[in-house]
């Protein structure tokens, strides 16, 4: 279970979802600068999601094309609109 907060990434998606992760990296708080923001997190408190303030650059440490994350086509999908009216 991961925790979402306001981005275009997550537009339409509920603010508490499954997702598949496979991984044991984590993003450590201290290291975020102040050009990123947070915008999810699991419930042991670990950065899922990232944003930067002003650049449509998003990073996720989940897998959003995984059968383990049910909203992951909406994710996926948000992406690519936001890509494609950046261009």
């Amino acid at each position: 279970m991961i925790h979402l907060t306001s981005s275009r990434l997550f537009q339409g998606i509920p603010e508490e979802i499954e997702v598949g992760r496979y991984h044991s990296l984590i993003v450590q708080t201290e290291s975020i600068p102040p050009s990123l923001r947070v915008t999810a997190w699991s419930s042991e408190h670990e950065i899922m999601a990232l944003e930067h303030n002003i650049f449509p650059v998003f990073g996720v440490q989940f897998h959003p094309e995984s059968i383990l994350t049910p909203f992951g086509k909406l994710i996926l999908s948000n992406f690519l609109e936001i890509k494609y009216a950046e261009s």
